[in-house]
């Protein structure tokens, strides 16, 4: 419910300036139907249109509390911005860097649900998965860090650094907000019971759009 104002340049009308509130806070990037899992936005009512992305979303005092971004087509009253602190932090490293650099595993997954149990279970050759929920390992890439902390395809997922996960959204934030080279305690379910891992991100290969 917080006012706020958006500032930016929509159809190319320069220095335009829309006011409204935070409508919510949190929304995930399936929420709004981008591509990009490890991302969440801040939903307000203030008008943006093509031509805003870039500007800032500013509170009452004004201070940039957001960049804007997103909208729902065909929808009023729906606009998205990116937090200020995950400005700051890609930011920060572009101009140190030239690139940011995210964390990576190294791991192809799913969330684990009744639906997918049960069609695991029909299909020959597939996991013997005993968990009910979690995030499920489809695939460990050879070599990456995933792979060097002794994770497995057809592993569960349970909790990392103590933070349960049960869908692979959860996995992605929290991985990404981890610092490349920090140890992280992930707790796994096996066939053959609960065990624990250490892993340390490694920088995400260029063009590669896993966890």
């Amino acid at each position: 419910g917080e006012p706020v104002i958006a500032i930016g340049n929509p159809l190319g009308l320069d220095y335009t300036v829309t006011s409204g509130i935070i409508s919510a806070m949190g929304r995930s990037s399936r929420d709004i139907g981008a591509s990009d899992k490890r991302v969440d936005y801040l939903q307000t009512d203030a008008a943006i249109n093509p031509g805003n992305s870039g500007g800032p979303l500013l509170n009452i005092h004004g201070q940039v509390i957001g960049m804007n971004t997103a909208i729902i087509r065909g929808a009023q009253g729906l606009g998205f911005a990116i937090p200020i602190n995950t400005v700051r932090r890609i930011s920060q490293q572009l101009i140190a860097k030239g690139r940011v650099d995210h964390p990576y595993l190294g791991i192809v997954m799913a969330t684990l649900n009744q639906e997918l149990k049960e069609r695991l279970q029909s299909e020959l050759n597939s996991f013997d998965v005993s968990a009910d929920k979690g995030v499920l390992l489809v695939r460990v890439i050879p070599r990456s860090p995933a792979a060097i902390s002794g994770m497995r395809a057809g592993d569960v997922i349970k909790s990392i650094n103590n933070q349960s996960v049960t869908n692979t959204e959860q996995v992605q934030k929290i991985v990404e907000k981890s610092s490349i080279g920090q140890t992280l305690t992930v707790r796994i379910q096996r066939r053959t019971g609960i065990i624990q891992l250490s892993i340390k991100p490694a920088p995400l290969p260029v063009d590669d759009r896993r966890s």
